[in-house]
Formats: C-alpha cells, sequence, structure tokens
C-alpha cells in the first residue's frame, strides 16, 4: 500500500484549545475574533477585531485583499448597522469577502465576533 503525502499544516502561535491562523493548502483559517475590550461599544469592538484580523493575517504574509469568507456573529442584529459602518470603512474596495452575519448569543461582554478565511 502506497502512503500518500500530506501537505503541510501551519498553525500561528497554537494555544492549547484553538490555533489563531491555521495555513493548509494554500488557505488561512483565522479563529473567530473578539474584542480585547468588552468595554466598547459594538462599533469599538468591530474595529478593535479588525485590527487583530489584519495583524494575523500578516502574520500569513497576506492582507485583508486575500479574504475570500467571513463569518460575523452579533449578540444583537439592531446592532448590526454600527458594525457595518467599521466593516464597511475597513474591507478592501472590490475585494469584498463572501460573508454572512447572524445573531448569536455570546459570552459575556462581548458584542461582536468574526472569523475569516483568506488564500495565499
Amino acid at each position: 500500500m502506497t502512503q500518500a503525502t500530506s501537505a503541510p499544516i501551519e498553525r500561528l502561535n497554537p494555544k492549547q484549545r484553538y490555533s489563531p491562523v491555521v495555513v493548509a493548502n494554500s488557505t488561512v483559517y483565522i479563529a473567530g475574533q473578539v474584542s480585547r475590550d468588552t468595554r466598547l461599544d459594538v462599533a469599538g469592538q468591530t474595529a478593535d477585531i479588525l485590527a487583530q484580523l489584519d495583524s494575523l493575517l500578516a502574520s500569513a504574509g497576506i492582507d485583508k485583499r486575500r479574504l475570500v469568507q467571513a463569518t460575523i456573529w452579533l449578540s444583537d442584529m439592531n446592532s448590526a448597522a454600527a458594525m457595518n459602518s467599521v466593516w464597511d470603512g475597513w474591507v478592501a474596495p472590490r475585494n469584498a469577502p463572501a460573508r454572512a452575519c447572524v445573531e448569536s448569543k455570546l459570552a459575556p461582554g462581548y458584542l461582536v465576533e468574526i472569523a475569516a478565511t483568506a488564500v495565499l
């Protein structure tokens, strides 16, 4: 029996429970990110998360123009306009990823969480 060779999987800054960034088969998977400051409103938390995404994408050697998918969870869909006002100013023109945005119960204090996928 011939053993198949596998493409390498690179986990950037892995933690015990998860890896913030995983690179496999030219795809960059970014774990769900939440704000570092839960005192911020939804726009502030969104801005903080997007700054984290910029940093995580850079750690994989790419930027937001390489995003192909994003999933956004909001604790309250009534805050979608505030989140979108920050998102729309951040997303690379003519490079918006496929996106889903849903309401979900988040951990206390968190108003938004974003996970993303990009390509190298």
